[in-house]
């Protein structure tokens, strides 16, 4: 199993969500959550999945970070098999789509399974004045002809890849397992987003259930050192794949 962190950046944050990236003639005068924005690809040998997919941010020549990233992985978005969504916050979901002219759209990963839970959908269009939804976006992901609606609790999607909808962050948050022969990758979403979450036992006004999200954090911690998990951390600013 190969896993490959699609870091976009180390960005603040403001309360309206909008993300500014930090730099170095900026990172001491910028206000706001600091964090990074990390989807993963994890290359098994059935499948290339991305996990997550992150905000779409885009360099000066006006290509997205994570395209950059898979090109000089030689992965092309023609071979991602499957996207894993753990939930609908537009930073988790802006490269699922490339926009065209005329407010065009198209499939970024055209031969991808996108894997989205039908409660988290319609958590977040119950939420229209929510600043952590990007509408138009998810509008247009939700039009995709390679949806995969999802609507149990937990279960296999693949015999490598197990979810379960947890909540905490948001009431329908899910996780997921990738397992090959005995190596276990584990992504948590924004209920584990940072390696201090693990040191600091603190429930956050900014989760949906906070105290919800600390107590699976303090379970899941347990267990992977019980077994050896990989950990990968979505905004941790350091560390993206924390081994146990």
């Amino acid at each position: 199993m190969k896993i490959i962190p699609l870091k976009e950046g180390n960005f603040s944050t403001s309360k309206t969500k909008d993300f500014t990236l930090l730099t170095e003639e900026n990172k001491d005068t910028v206000k706001g959550i600091r964090m990074s924005v990390t989807p993963f690809l994890i290359i098994t040998e059935k499948d290339t999945i991305l996990l997550d997919a992150g905000i779409g941010w885009k360099n000066e020549e006006g290509k997205t970070v994570i395209s950059e990233i898979l090109e000089r992985e030689n992965v092309h978005p023609e071979q991602i098999t499957k996207v894993l969504l753990s939930h609908l916050h537009k930073d988790h979901i802006e490269t699922t789509i490339t926009r065209t002219e005329n407010n065009g759209f198209e499939s970024t990963f055209p031969n991808a399974e996108i894997y989205i839970q039908k409660r988290e959908l319609a958590f977040a269009l119950e939420n229209k004045g929510n600043y952590s939804f990007d509408f138009d976006t998810l509008e247009k992901l939700i039009e995709l002809e390679n949806i995969v609606w999802m609507d149990e609790d937990k279960g296999n999607i693949t015999d490598e890849i197990f979810f379960e909808v947890v909540g905490g962050h948001t009431p329908f948050m899910q996780v997921f397992w990738v397992k090959e022969e005995n190596e276990t990758v584990f992504y948590g979403a924004d209920n584990l987003p940072q390696q201090s979450y693990l040191k600091y036992h603190l429930a956050y006004k900014s989760d949906s259930d906070g105290k919800k999200a600390m107590n699976l954090r303090m379970k899941w911690e347990k267990e992977a050192i019980e077994n050896h998990w990989k950990v990968l951390l979505y905004h941790d600013l350091d560390t993206a794949v924390l081994e146990f």
